[in-house]
């Protein structure tokens, strides 16, 4: 079956189907996935946009089946927005991240923040969930939003990573409530456990999820060791920083990076590495 169909439920494994919504974008890769977990009683997660097509399609690949819980990773509307019509018209209970609002829509406006989300149990870490063939254990994940949670499934030794993984590209860390210090203890944290699998909410499983989270703390290094070499070489603005670190990366992603490039910064500032006037950078003379 075609990875990239759109609205059809695709087996991964015994406990875990997907379904692809239809919103792809320079951002979103082929979509938001939409994953239902168990095969009787099931868990929903990520339920995606509230997309009337995107819903019909989650009700016709649960028939026969009971939804008995939303869960939701965090609240960036193309991943929450659809808890509540899919709870409207099933009676499931939300359950997962905490509710978040803030006025930043950031690079991109399907990544502003779910103003109607509104769950019925808030998740800790460690908190589970249980159906009758399956068990999700919250993972506080934060850094790309403060209130991202990743979901173990302990039967399977899988892990849902929403926004924190993904299969195809990095993940866009966007102050002021994305915080690079976090994004990277929350990645120290998934290298420490022994998850046999990751499902992103963007791209394909991961099937080697150590090394790659590795990859992606190494690749973050990388990019701190850019930007101070930038700024002591007299390249002061966020602006003139981006397509000399992204040369060859679609320009439509410019906003996304330069958010990153400014949680960087934040981080380094924080650790008296650098220092700011205005929107000028510069290497901190006191570091």
């Amino acid at each position: 079956m075609d990875p990239q169909a759109t609205d059809i439920a695709q087996t991964l494994s015994p406990l875990v189907r997907r379904l692809l919504a239809p919103n792809p974008s320079p951002f979103t890769y082929t979509g938001t996935q939409t994953y239902i977990v168990g095969t009787g009683d099931v868990a929903i997660i990520d339920p995606g946009p509230a997309d009337p097509d995107h819903i019909a399609a989650i009700l016709t690949a649960t028939t026969g089946a009971r939804i008995t819980a939303i869960v939701c990773t965090h609240t960036h509307r193309d991943h929450s927005s659809g808890a509540r019509p899919l709870s409207a018209a099933t009676g499931a209970p939300i359950i997962g991240c905490a509710p978040l609002t803030i006025d930043d829509t950031g690079p991109r406006a399907d990544a502003s923040f779910d103003p109607d989300y509104a769950p019925d149990r808030v998740l800790v870490d460690g908190e589970r969930l249980t159906g009758p063939d399956w068990t999700l254990a919250a993972v506080a994940t934060p850094g790309h939003t403060s209130n991202h949670l990743c979901y173990a499934l302990v039967e399977e030794d899988a892990l849902f990573t929403g926004d924190h993984v993904m299969g195809w590209s990095t993940t866009v860390v966007s102050p002021p409530d994305g915080d690079m210090a976090d994004y990277m203890a929350s990645l120290d944290k998934l290298i420490a456990r022994t998850d046999a699998i990751y499902y992103p909410a963007h791209g394909e499983p991961v099937t080697n999820p150590q090394r790659f989270a590795r990859g992606l703390a190494g690749h973050r290094k990388q990019r701190e060791g850019q930007i101070l070499r930038l700024v002591g070489q007299g390249v002061r603005l966020i602006e003139d920083m981006v397509p000399r670190m992204y040369a060859g990366v679609d320009k439509r992603l410019y906003p996304a990076a330069g958010r990153s490039v400014l949680a960087h910064l934040i981080e380094l500032e924080n650790r008296g590495k650098t220092a700011r006037d205005g929107s000028s950078w510069r290497v901190d003379s006191n570091a």
